[in-house]
């Protein structure tokens, strides 16, 4: 028993210390996988259990202005990891299809990695609008779907920081950012005014934008089958299954939501109601 504990101790250390890159290890959260799983187990507590049985006697919490400034505030955040990585992917000529990690201190490296720790924190910030949901008691928001990928990105995000911040990943939190500057602008608007949760023609091309995401995540992982730049490959066996999953998952509530619901025919009644 005592070996046993031993090898699994050393296994540990080998994984968490030996493999990870050591520019990340003094960032918060960032030294071992602790905090940031107990805060993933609080989230998941929360709108799992504990949230839905606090609000089931209780009226929802009018969130409009904190959720107009949460998204004002998401839009900002996301649009500067986009322009500051852009800013730096462009003038290195960033190669698209395979690019190999930089573990160096380089101003550009370092960049990189800060970008990235700061990508990861958005993604906590991201679990606030299944909480918001919760508090406003639309439990029925609060789908697999929805905290599967909340979930996963936050997972996904920390490993980034701690073993590859860099290199060929940078395109996903890329793109994801900028689907994101997007989504939360359509969030904005509905925050703003319930109206425009119906008037918005774009709100159909914002899933089939989401579903063009992880599509193109998906071939950007796939072709490092195909070569060797100098990237590790065993991503390849998580973000690619990953990716298609969640590609699957979007095209099911398209579907769902925008080709198998058919419009309910407006009467008479209503024409002159809504007139």
């Amino acid at each position: 028993m005592a070996h046993l504990l031993q090898r699994i101790i050393t296994m540990y250390h080998y994984l968490n210390d030996d493999l990870s890159d050591p520019r990340s290890a003094n960032f918060p959260m960032m030294s071992n996988p602790a905090t940031m799983l107990t805060l993933l187990g609080i989230y998941l507590y929360f709108v799992l259990n504990w949230g839905p049985k606090l609000m089931e006697k209780r009226k929802p919490f009018n969130l409009d202005r904190i959720l107009i400034v949460f998204n004002v505030a998401q839009i900002v955040i996301c649009s500067y990891i986009f322009i500051s990585a852009l800013s730096v992917l462009i003038p290195m000529k960033h190669n698209w299809l395979c690019q190999p990690m930089d573990y160096s201190t380089s101003p550009q490296s370092m960049h990189m990695l800060r970008l990235g720790y700061f990508y990861f924190l958005t993604k906590i910030l991201d679990l606030l609008d299944t909480i918001f949901f919760v508090m406003r008691k639309k439990q029925n928001q609060v789908t697999f779907l929805h905290v599967y990928h909340h979930t996963g990105m936050q997972l996904l995000a920390w490993h980034s920081v701690k073993y590859l911040p860099g290199g060929h990943g940078a395109f996903m939190g890329s793109i994801n950012c900028l689907v994101h500057i997007i989504m939360y602008f359509y969030y904005l608007l509905t925050a703003i005014s319930p109206r425009y949760k119906g008037s918005v023609w774009w709100k159909k091309y914002l899933t089939q934008l989401q579903m063009l995401q992880f599509f193109a995540i998906f071939m950007h992982w796939v072709v490092l089958i195909f070569g060797d730049c100098g990237f590790p490959r065993f991503p390849i066996l998580i973000l690619v299954p990953q990716n298609l999953f969640m590609f699957c998952l979007f095209a099911d509530f398209y579907y769902r939501e925008y080709i198998r619901k058919k419009p309910t025919p407006v009467t008479t009644t209503q024409r002159q109601s809504s007139s």
